[in-house]
């Protein structure tokens, strides 16, 4: 819920956009998914929201889907800072659903903010409060949720669920069904700014309402079951949703069923920007999507590092005692290893015991041969991961996960979320010199610690709720005294230190996850909760210092945690509507703040717009 708007700010707004008083005032409508305004366009409109809502993006290179910026709700103004800095829009905005919009010229601004002293001030306080917002990731947070079923079986009771899970979190939330079908877009607002969350539904034989759904909402999921087969028809949808990836899939399994499957078909069919796994009636699951929803879902992303990167053990190990949901999970090189332990379903100890078995007990980078490629084979490596992740899709994980690697075809990160799991993971490892490249698809991939040691933003950008992030970049991870005055080969095979690799090694892992300052301060920046443990004497590929290391994460962990004033979901939990005087829906529909204007003026308005671009 958004915090109060200024009630001095809506009054003035209202008064210069009456359109009995000023006559340059204009009304339009804008249909779902219609730009009403983009990067570089000239500013020189002030808009007010008078039904509806609208998206703030901001466009991203490399053909990235744009960033998602906030939500502006009915009563709020909209290009207010480039219009009244005389430059040129700098994000895009667009119609999320069906809206009703107030127009009006710079000139005729001005003008009649002569006659209004508070407008110029309480528009400052606005423009203050949505960059503190955004600098902060806070504000104009999505509250409006789809849900279409893609499925025989109802599925009003599992969203039921979600909200009775998010009530019990302390926020109001309504459940909307098809007897709302012949609704005024009005009556929607109204509902929807009473509420902290507006959940929809619609069941599969509901395809007009499910329709009317796809185009209200700020973001939908589609509900299917993994054992059947996606519809074999188009299933409602909202283009504007589609191309900001603001699509997600549920897919709900039988309690019968222990791990989840089919995902692949039902991704390919939907193409989801997300993807989430829940067993019905599952009271975690549940809460898990409550969590999705409100924005309070816990993503943990973890850094590369060698073997002082088992600090991401001991780090897990303290957010599970200490009761912190994991929702998402990711990381980049020997952080992706151990990050997959939570997505695969495994326990704290199931982890620790397959962690130790791979790669204290055996070396994992023992086979070193002629440097053709790199100082080892990998072949161990390659039986390691087979045995421990099989045939299993990245897909199919029970927690959403990622890893990275570094494409050396394109120059750029590779995302990993889908494909063979075994494959992925050993990209991401793939240390230059160490270990030779992965190719898949045609793309030669190494070690995602090259480009991206800590992905922070990657998780940032599928997990609106808490980053907490545990970096390993700034640790050192290389003896001098081994540069210095290194063993000599027969001094390695009498000790067995050669298992490890001669001390080049070090050095190749090393440079493979050194990081700018400024990429580290921007990925670093993108989480809630920064934890850096300094697992002291651990060399990058000791991989036998396997306590200290752990030991050195749950300490740096426990540290951090402890000097949190609430729990790590609230880290960026939205004001309440509660915060708020009370408000019913009947109150709220009991008439509009925003004043009436002519209709007539809509016909002038669109033909002055077919000039502009969208």
């Amino acid at each position: 819920m958004p915090p109060p708007r200024s009630d001095r700010l809506q009054d003035a707004l209202n008064r210069i956009f009456d359109g009995s008083k000023n006559k340059r005032a204009s009304w339009f409508a804008l249909t779902g998914g219609e730009t009403l305004f983009a990067e570089g366009e000239e500013a020189d409109t002030l808009y007010l929201l008078r039904a509806g809502r609208l998206g703030v993006f901001r466009p991203e290179p490399n053909d990235q889907p744009p960033q998602f910026i906030g939500v502006i709700r009915p009563g709020e103004p909209v290009g207010e800072m480039a219009m009244l800095a005389g430059g040129a829009h700098t994000a895009d905005v667009v119609a999320l659903r069906d809206s009703e919009v107030l127009a009006l010229p710079r000139e005729a601004f001005f003008e009649a903010a002569r006659t209004e002293p508070d407008l110029m001030v309480e528009l400052s306080r606005l423009m203050i409060q949505r960059a503190r917002e955004r600098r902060d990731g806070g504000g104009g947070e999505p509250s409006v949720f789809g849900f279409i079923a893609a499925r025989p079986q109802p599925i009003r009771a599992f969203v039921e669920r979600i909200a009775q899970a998010i009530a019990a979190d302390g926020f109001t939330c309504q459940v909307i069904d098809h007897s709302a079908l012949a609704s005024a877009a009005e009556w929607f607002s109204r509902v929807e700014d009473a509420h902290d969350f507006v959940l929809y539904v619609a069941e599969e034989d509901e395809p007009a309402w499910a329709a009317l759904c796809a185009r209200q909402v700020d973001r939908l999921f589609v509900v299917g079951s993994a054992l059947m087969a996606p519809p074999n028809r188009p299933l409602p949808h909202n283009q504007i949703l589609e191309a900001q990836r603001r699509t997600d899939l549920i897919l709900l399994r039988d309690p019968r069923m222990s791990k989840p499957a089919n995902s692949g078909v039902w991704i390919d069919a939907i193409q989801p920007g997300r993807w989430f796994h829940a067993v019905e009636g599952d009271k975690a699951d549940t809460e898990r999507i409550a969590r999705i929803v409100t924005g309070s879902a816990v993503g943990v992303v973890m850094s590369g590092g060698g073997a002082r990167a088992y600090a991401h053990i001991g780090a897990l190990r303290a957010l599970r005692e200490a009761g912190v949901p994991i929702d998402f999970v990711g990381g980049s090189s020997m952080g992706a290893v151990i990050a997959a332990g939570p997505a695969m379903g495994w326990s704290q100890d199931e982890l620790e015991a397959r962690i130790r078995k791979s790669f204290v007990d055996s070396d994992p980078l023992s086979d070193i041969t002629f440097p053709l490629l790199a100082m080892t084979r990998a072949r161990k490596v390659d039986r390691l991961l087979s045995d421990a992740y099989g045939e299993v899709d990245l897909a199919d994980l029970e927690r959403p996960f990622f890893c990275v690697s570094t494409n050396l075809t394109t120059g750029r990160i590779e995302v990993h979320r889908r494909g063979l799991m075994r494959r992925a993971m050993r990209a991401s490892i793939a240390i230059p010199g160490v270990m030779p490249p992965v190719v898949i698809d045609g793309q030669v991939l190494v070690d995602g610690a090259v480009l991206k040691n800590f992905p922070a933003e990657v998780m940032r950008q599928m997990n609106a709720g808490p980053v907490v992030g545990v970096d390993m970049s700034e640790a050192r991870g290389v003896d001098p005294a081994l540069i210095e005055h290194p063993s000599g080969l027969w001094r390695m095979i009498a000790t067995g230190t050669w298992r490890r690799g001669p001390p080049i090694v070090s050095i190749l892992m090393r440079a493979a996850t050194l990081t700018t300052d400024a990429d580290l301060e921007t990925s670093r920046a993108a989480t809630d909760l920064l934890v850096q443990p300094t697992p002291d004497g651990v060399d990058i590929r000791d991989w036998k210092a396997f306590t200290p290391a752990v030991d050195a994460g749950y300490r740096a962990m426990k540290d951090e945690l402890a000097k949190l004033d609430g729990p790590v979901t609230g880290l960026r939990r939205r004001r309440s509507i509660s915060d708020a005087p009370a408000e019913t829906v009947a109150e709220t529909a009991a008439g509009s703040p925003h004043p009436p204007v002519p209709e007539r003026r809509r016909a002038a308005w669109l033909r002055g717009r077919r000039g502009r671009p969208s």
